[in-house]
């Protein structure tokens, strides 16, 4: 039995986030059948890439469509119908242990201070009020907290954020037997991006922030510096008229993640591990940051979300994650893909998901950082 294998602490750690007994047994039960495994991720029926004009381009600073969307996103801005989500959750692995968000990113600045400056200079510049939210995970919570406080009692002007946390569960072996490490306990994970929309109502954040009047929720990875708050994408997202909006880029050599495709006769974001082997994703010339714009109310209802089965290697043994992603919210949405700069002193995808990714991006991230999204 599950219990029987789990200690104080343990069991501490999946109340306070909100481990779901009956859910993961469920799971389980479907891993151990055949029917929730590697071959069920992929995408079921008739796939195909969109159309042209089916994609909705950020217009070019200076053009008028351009100074239009401005407006209209610092009018939300400055009623402070607006607020700002980052994903701070995951395991913290990839940067040797440490919580990535507290690792100096650039011009001595973590990558926690920069997010946490987008709305302080927002308020400086237009006087807009911007409420900051982040979803952390058990692996990340302890140590960003006391770092945030940190920050925020040595400069006042930052904006201090509402917290809210991603859910946990356990590893299971290829069996479906409960993964146990190498001293023998049960193994806990975040299963995933997912939980975004899920956690947010749970935690009654989302209900705090319709009662403050905020009517949109912006949301990115904290490692992604550039997925600033842009009036300009704030302003296409109200007049795109839907209740979702997904930021894609340009596809380069190497993307490997997911893209808007037409499933079923429906657009919506899949996940690279999820189109079939014989599907050229080539065809998609655009691919997804994982930054969003939703309107608040849409996010307010239960989404029967897709668990996914993910492999992995834990103390050097496979190990069987199931989880969830925030895209798959395109599914049931009405979803505008708004294709956005990649890179460039206005480019809004750089990803950071090891040190080396790092190392490398610091001089576009200066020059990025270095320019304004008010021109």
């Amino acid at each position: 039995m599950i219990d029987d294998a789990i200690g104080p602490e343990l069991q501490e750690l999946l109340t306070r986030f909100r481990f779901d007994s009956m859910l993961f047994e469920e799971l389980r039960g479907q891993v151990r059948a055949g029917t929730l495994s590697a071959a069920s991720n992929l995408v079921g029926g008739a796939i195909e890439a969109p159309g042209c004009d089916e994609l909705t381009r950020l217009p070019e600073p200076g053009s008028a469509a351009h100074e239009a969307a401005v407006e209209r996103g610092l009018e939300a801005l400055r009623g402070g119908k607006v607020a700002a989500a980052f994903l701070n959750g995951g395991m913290a692995t990839r940067f040797g242990g440490v919580v990535k968000g507290t690792v100096e990113a650039v011009e001595g600045k973590s990558f926690l201070e920069w997010k946490l400056r987008e709305p302080a200079a927002l308020r400086a510049a237009t006087g807009a009020d911007v409420p900051l939210l982040v979803m952390n995970s058990f692996a990340t919570d302890a140590a960003t907290r006391p770092f945030v406080a940190e920050l925020c009692s040595r400069d006042a002007s930052l904006v201090a954020p509402d917290y809210f946390n991603q859910f946990v569960s356990l590893r299971l072996d290829p069996r479906a037997e409960v993964f146990t490490d190498d001293r023998g306990a049960p193994s806990p994970y975040a299963p995933g991006h997912g939980d975004f929309s899920i956690a947010l109502r749970a935690s009654g954040a989302l209900a705090r922030l319709r009662e403050r009047g905020v009517e949109l929720i912006t949301l990115s990875n904290v490692d992604n510096l550039g997925a600033r708050l842009d009036p300009a994408v704030i302003g296409m997202h109200l007049a795109g008229g839907r209740a979702m909006s997904v930021e894609v880029v340009q596809r380069s050599g190497g993307d490997a993640g997911g893209a808007p495709a037409r499933v079923a006769g429906r657009l919506m974001l899949v996940e690279g591990f999820r189109f079939p082997a014989g599907f050229d994703t080539a065809t998609i010339p655009v691919f997804n940051t994982n930054s969003f714009v939703f309107d608040l109310e849409a996010l307010d209802r239960d989404f029967p979300l897709s668990w996914f089965y993910v492999e992995k290697k834990v103390d050097g043994r496979p190990a069987i994650q199931l989880e969830r992603l925030v895209g798959e919210l395109s599914a049931f949405c009405s979803t505008q893909y708004l294709e956005v700069p990649r890179s460039g002193p206005r480019g809004r995808f750089f990803p950071i998901k090891t040190p080396a990714d790092l190392e490398r991006a610091r001089p576009e991230l200066r020059e990025m950082l270095a320019t304004s999204v008010l021109g």
